[in-house]
């Protein structure tokens, strides 16, 4: 059987890769107000062995990636990691989550690089709540990295935004940006994984109903991407809106990821501590096979379905897996 299956033969097709584990804002479901003890240089992988890596996955079956954090464009040349692995044959898909602050400035060169989606993440439009959330951050500045993805032709530009009882869960002023932009909002269940609060969770079902008030909503086919979500359009608008309920309606059986961190771990699935340390080997002169028959091992460990639901939080932060 031709590509990467796990032991229950789900295809596995997509890597999502966190270049660094740093930020610029300070999420509190996310990281540390003080953030994260930097790790020394030599332990974090290099552009070289990142695209060795990539490399060895997409002869496998990987053909989808995606650039994480941390805040990815805070490590110094993160188009330079693009234009390296946008030339890896077998990849259809190289994508960037950011919180969009620095896109002004990096923007024209990650198009220039071969990045053609860009995921933003932004929890709120409401300048003193996205400050809250974010523990000092400027909406301002990721609405301009919203405006920069958009000029620059990025397609699809999707934003993230992480649902909070009480916090963020008016959905008026989003609803408002799609009909300004031809964006597509994707409203996602709180997870328990660095912090967790479980009178902050409002489920995707009942934030739908909430949607339901503003208007009749239209199932419709999402845009690219190799996501979960589901789609729903209010008439008129240019955008969509997404929901992904990773907590109430797991989408296990359809999982296709597969996870490298910053410091070369490999782990088969978001909600489990189990990982395997694939650094020494990519710095031992590995041979493609040998890290192929590397990543066909890890997902023999890949379980079933997580369990989440116990509400026991993960040994690492979000920002030290990738988001």
């Amino acid at each position: 059987m031709n590509g990467l299956y796990d032991g229950f033969n789900r295809k596995v097709d997509y890597l999502r890769i966190s270049i660094t584990d740093r930020c610029n804002l300070r999420c509190f479901y996310c990281m540390p107000e003080s953030g994260v003890v930097p790790k020394p240089h030599k332990e974090i992988l290099s552009y070289e062995e990142i695209e060795l890596f990539v490399r060895a996955a997409a002869e496998a079956g990987i053909s989808k990636v995606r650039i994480t954090g941390g805040e990815p464009l805070v490590r110094r040349d993160a188009a330079k990691l693009i234009e390296m692995i946008s030339k890896v044959p077998g990849l259809t898909d190289i994508s960037l989550t950011t919180n969009g602050i620095l896109l002004p400035e990096y923007g024209d060169d990650l198009k220039k690089a071969g990045l053609r989606r860009v995921n933003i993440s932004i929890d709120s439009l409401d300048p003193e709540v996205y400050r809250r959330i974010t523990r000092h951050g400027d909406v301002k500045r990721a609405l301009s990295g919203l405006r920069k993805a958009i000029e620059l032709g990025f397609e699809p530009v999707k934003i993230n935004t992480v649902l909070m009882r009480g916090v963020n869960d008016d959905p008026r002023a989003f609803i408002r940006l799609i009909y300004d932009y031809p964006i597509h909002i994707r409203f996602i269940e709180l997870m328990p994984i660095s912090r967790w609060d479980p009178n902050l969770f409002i489920s995707v079902d009942e934030f739908k109903t909430k949607l339901a008030t503003f208007g009749p909503l239209e199932l419709v086919a999402g845009p690219q991407g190799a996501g979960p979500a589901s789609y729903v359009i209010f008439k008129g608008a240019l955008g969509t809106i997404g929901f992904i309920s990773p907590m109430s309606n797991h989408f296990c059986s359809s999982c296709n990821r597969l996870r490298l961190t910053p410091d070369g771990k490999l782990r088969a699935c978001l909600f489990s501590d189990v990982e395997f340390d694939i650094k020494p080997k990519l710095r031992d002169n590995i041979h493609g096979e040998e890290i192929i028959t590397l990543v066909r091992n890890v997902l023999k460990n890949k379980p079933e379905k997580h369990d989440a639901r116990k509400g026991e939080t993960l040994e690492r932060l979000m920002c030290q897996i990738g988001g």
